[in-house]
């Protein structure tokens, strides 16, 4: 990466995996409708392995307000309602023979807001990322306008450019965050 344009393509790969861990955190705050977001990344003790429920079950949306669950492998079943019950989403599996069953409760105002504020710091965790992106690249263009690798101008140009690249993804959390908190909202 010798040029202030490598720097700039580089910076950008890691903003689109910050602004993708965005989006996974997101899915995980439930908002009063089933989403597989919910529960799919539960991290489910697997013969000693700890492995994300989206692996070891069929995740199902039957109805507007109940997730089903169904695992490939029955004799996890007991390690799923567990992985549930010692999880944040307050909701309480009702396992029904080789399914779980998980029905979505309406959310309280004071659920809501609680819920608002874990999406305020999601949303800031995924900013404190960009700027630390923005702030790595912004140092490797200048070590290699040091270096005389690069002119000063370009320098200038691509430090800018860097900011509108933090600019455009920090927009985007923003936007993110936006939609989750009128969704959450909603009654």
């Amino acid at each position: 990466m010798d040029t202030a344009k490598a720097v700039l393509t580089d910076s950008e790969e890691k903003m689109k995996k910050s602004l993708d861990v965005v989006h996974r955190n997101f899915a995980g705050i439930r908002s009063g409708r089933a989403n597989p977001g919910i529960v799919e990344n539960l991290r489910v003790d697997y013969y000693g392995t700890l492995t994300p429920l989206k692996q070891l079950a069929n995740i199902a949306v039957p109805e507007p307000k109940m997730l089903l669950i169904n695992p490939w492998d029955a004799s996890v079943l007991k390690s799923i309602e567990k992985a549930i019950l010692e999880s944040d989403i307050g909701i309480h599996p009702v396992v029904d023979g080789k399914t779980i069953r998980l029905v979505v409760p309406t959310l309280t105002r004071e659920r809501r807001e609680e819920l608002v504020k874990i999406a305020h710091k999601i949303a800031e965790d995924g900013r404190v990322a960009l700027r630390s992106i923005r702030r790595d690249a912004n140092e490797h263009v200048k070590k290699i306008e040091k270096e005389k690798k690069i002119t000063e101008d370009e320098s200038f140009k691509g430090q800018a450019d860097i900011q509108k690249l933090t600019d455009k993804y920090i927009q985007s959390i923003d936007q993110i965050q936006a939609r989750k908190e009128k969704e959450l909202s909603q009654v």
